[in-house]
């Protein structure tokens, strides 16, 4: 995967969780209130609809690597956005 200028990506589906419960820990500071409450609330939603998308688009490349292994079509690594560089053993266990 690629940013706009070329270069690579470095956020994987894994880092999601850290930004998501980094959020979660500011919404819980007591010491926010009145503006910056409100504005780290907005954040939050923000955050939110991104995190659906990116969810959204790691499911579908889930769903087409499921679909290329079982027809053994390219090789068996999992897709970089998933958060691994491991190959997958395609081979059916007896």
């Amino acid at each position: 995967m690629r940013s706009e200028k070329g270069k690579k990506m470095k956020n994987k589906i894994t880092d999601l969780n850290d930004h998501l419960f980094a959020e979660l820990e500011r919404l819980g500071d007591e010491s926010l209130n009145g503006e910056d409450l409100e504005g780290e609330i907005n954040r939050a939603k923000a955050l939110s609809q991104v995190a659906d998308r990116i969810i959204d688009n790691a499911r579908l490349v889930l769903e087409a690597t499921e679909l290329k292994f079982e027809y053994g079509v390219g090789d068996n690594s999992m897709p970089e956005i998933l958060g691994s560089n491991v190959r997958i053993s395609t081979k059916k266990k007896a």
